[in-house]
């Protein structure tokens, strides 16, 4: 593993500039690659990532990781907490790295700049920024990378549903917007 900067560099590419939840997410994934034995300047086919949070550290991880939503080795809990799981396929191997509520995230008081947080978050003794947790994760066959190997049709909107994200509703097959309301109004012309 190189310099850490090569590594920010790549989140700052990714996601437009170096912040504090950039920093956090660059220093998880490294820690979570290195907990694996998986090298980050290598494409690494048997990792998927859970990320906690839709936030800068989601885009650190990905842009150190090469991890996607496409490939299907990016998975989104919607915890809303600084962690990500990483998961090596090949051996079942997993874990959770976590971000401790440390005081070195916060500007100093008087002192708002960010650069000064981003030092001391890329300086900080791993100890002290991270918790390293060994975890076991229950990947269910449908959530691994590949070609979908299931679909539905909705039978409240006809959509087709794949890798067994449908809804039982009454004994009938719906999607979840349809179970469970959408998050979206269709507009009427």
């Amino acid at each position: 593993m190189g310099d850490i900067k090569v590594y920010l560099d790549k989140g700052k590419e990714f996601h437009g500039d170096i912040c504090p939840g950039i920093v956090i997410g660059t220093r998880i994934a490294l820690a979570g690659l290195r907990e694996l034995g998986m090298d980050p300047d290598q494409h690494n086919r048997d990792l998927i990532v859970y990320v906690e949070i839709d936030r800068c550290m989601a885009d650190a991880v990905q842009a150190v990781t090469g991890i996607t939503m496409g490939h299907r080795t990016l998975k989104y809990k919607d915890y809303g907490k600084f962690a990500a799981t990483f998961l090596d396929l090949s051996s079942g191997k997993a874990v959770r790295i976590s971000a401790t509520d440390n005081p070195r995230e916060k500007p100093d008081e008087g002192n708002p700049n960010m650069e000064g947080v981003v030092q001391k978050l890329i300086h900080a003794p791993e100890s002290e920024l991270l918790i390293i947790e060994e975890v076991d994760v229950d990947i269910r066959e449908h959530d691994v990378p590949g070609f979908p190997k299931y679909k539905v049709y909705c039978e409240e909107c006809g959509d087709k549903v794949l890798d067994r994200r449908e809804v039982i509703v009454n004994g009938q097959t719906l999607c979840k917007a349809c179970a469970e309301g959408p998050y979206y109004q269709k507009v009427s012309k």
